[in-house]
């Protein structure tokens, strides 16, 4: 029997290389971070929808400029008449404590969408200090020193 290790990080020792470059992999292939995503929007042709899959409130109150509005409750009835199967798209909802962007994201995937979730959600847009768009016009926070970087664009990692 082998000796555990002192360090409780590594109680459950790190996977083999392989193993782990192809889990890192997989989780970039199914996630996007809100930095990235903005980096995307504030581009040319982003190559994505981005959509943010919230009740109607949580739209009203703020959202992505440039993001269409699909509730995950509605994705299998309105998902045809608002997406074109040959973009990509990009969910998201409230933050890390929400998994309505996943939810959204599988109901896409059983479609023949291809998704992504960007992790984070709307509330890591606004702590980054990218706008929102409200009914009454742009809002926009300053960054929180706990998630972005606050004179620079972007994180750099």
């Amino acid at each position: 029997m082998s000796n555990p290790s002192p360090s409780p990080a590594l109680h459950v020792p790190p996977a083999p290389p392989a193993e782990a470059a192809a889990f890192f992999a997989a989780r970039l292939t199914f996630q996007a971070d809100v930095s990235d995503v903005r980096a995307s929007l504030d581009s040319a042709d982003p190559g994505f929808v981005l959509l943010d899959s919230r009740g109607d409130a949580g739209w009203r109150q703020g959202h992505v400029p440039g993001a269409i509005h699909l509730p995950t409750a509605d994705i299998p009835t309105r998902a045809a008449d608002l997406l074109d199967p040959e973009v990509p798209v990009i969910t998201y909802c409230w933050g890390p404590g929400c998994d309505g962007a996943t939810r959204a994201a599988l109901a896409l995937s059983q479609l023949g969408y291809r998704v992504k979730e960007m992790i984070g959600g709307i509330e890591y847009w606004i702590r980054e200090g990218f706008p929102t768009a409200t009914p009454t016009g742009t809002a926009q926070h300053e960054p929180d020193p706990l998630t972005a970087p606050i004179d620079s664009p972007t994180c750099a990692c």
